[in-house]
């Protein structure tokens, strides 16, 4: 593996960390802060909106300098407001300190995202924005357990420092690893928003907002999910996350592999109807433990595969405004997070059951699957118009 994508992959761990953790020691922090679960549940969304709101923003200010230079600064960044979570005294402060420090994250890996694919082969981009996305996944089965063991047995602040040092890790291997690449050219703000006049770009946001809205649906409260309904303990919530990040580390690889070897629509779409059989699966067999187990890994695969697919659709369907349109790409996960987190969290406030978020999962990621039609259909004109124009 090349330095310069193992510090992409380190960034992405810590970043993965601090996103998925907060649905494993979601309990601690409600007895600690004395909140109700759903309203814990609130600090899922806050991280989400940060990455919506700072995804287009940071990128749009900084888009005129170095991918490498953006890098560092968007960790720098990362780091303070993870720091500030540990220290945050109040409900309402760790509130803001969440939303803070999802700001730089779709920045850095829509930027990385971009960054990754120029240092790939040809014919291997997305396998190289997969490796990226590994430090993701080696979050949830590394990072996000160990966050939840120390969350339950010592104090989830100390999760939260820990996260901090991985982003001053990241700052250095990206000043040490990462080669210069100068900044793109024509990089204003307002010749890079050209590219949303577009119908093809917004597609792609319907699909990773709607769709990926199943993945933190069902995962949002995985945590009550295994403890209430499937019965285990809550010292086994670290194995099981252990077990959804290692199915998520195998789906990110075959979803590079699908996005190589065929089209990224046809893997994407391909993807979020497995994902409606297997969020209806869970919700059926989830009080039997071993069908739980077997589900809570598949699930993990099927959602997380999808991810270098749709960030490689966007990229091709953004010429000259790139990293700007993969980090509104991932800025679209993250609503997707909030929209998951929310809308699962409803039923759950009215009684209906810790299985009753998967229904909600379901239906969001079959509306992902139906913005997936309209682009079949823009992806046949144009195959068709370039083939006119051979002939």
């Amino acid at each position: 593996m090349k330095k310069s994508l193992l510090s992409l992959s380190i960034g992405g761990f810590g970043i993965g960390m601090t996103e998925f953790v907060m649905m494993g020691i979601l309990p601690d922090l409600s007895r600690t802060m004395d909140i109700s679960i759903p309203v814990a549940g609130h600090l899922i969304s806050a991280y989400a909106l940060g990455v919506v709101l700072g995804a287009p923003l940071l990128v749009g200010i900084a888009g005129k300098y170095p991918p490498k230079k953006i890098l560092m600064g968007l960790m720098l960044l990362f780091t303070l407001f993870n720091g500030i979570s540990a220290l945050a005294p109040t409900y309402e402060l760790l509130f803001i300190a969440r939303l803070f420090s999802g700001l730089p994250h779709g920045a850095f890996f829509g930027v990385g995202a971009v960054v990754a694919s120029r240092l790939a082969e040809p014919g291997r981009e997305a396998r190289a924005i997969s490796i990226m996305f590994a430090g993701l996944t080696l979050a949830n089965i590394i990072g996000v357990p160990l966050g939840t063991w120390i969350g339950h047995n010592l104090d989830w602040r100390y999760t939260f420092v820990i996260i901090a040092g991985v982003g001053m890790l990241a700052v250095w291997s990206v000043k040490m690893w990462m080669p210069v690449i100068p900044a793109p050219e024509n990089s204003s703000l307002k010749s890079n928003l050209q590219v949303f006049t577009r119908s093809e770009p917004w597609l792609i946001v319907g699909i990773t907002a709607i769709g990926t809205g199943g993945l933190f649906a069902w995962f949002s409260y995985i945590s009550k999910l295994m403890t209430e309904v499937a019965g285990f303990s809550e010292n086994s919530i670290s194995f099981i996350l252990v077990l959804a990040g290692a199915g998520m580390a195998v789906g990110n690889v075959i979803g590079g592999k699908m996005a190589d070897r065929f089209s990224a629509i046809n893997a994407t779409a391909l993807l979020l109807l497995v994902m409606v059989a297997s969020l209806l699966t869970v919700s059926a067999i989830s009080q039997y433990k071993a069908a739980a187990i077997i589900m809570t890994f598949v699930t993990g695969a099927v959602a997380f595969a999808m991810v270098a697919p749709v960030q490689m659709l966007m990229i091709k369907a953004a010429t000259g405004a790139e990293m700007l349109a993969a980090s509104v790409s991932q800025a679209s996960f993250n609503i997707g997070n909030a929209i998951g987190a929310f809308l699962g969290g409803l039923p759950i406030a009215a009684g209906l059951g810790y299985t009753s978020p998967q229904w909600v999962g379901a239906a969001l990621a079959l509306g992902g699957f139906l913005f997936c039609i309209p682009m079949f259909v823009l992806h046949k004109k144009q195959k068709d118009s370039n083939q006119v124009a051979v002939s």
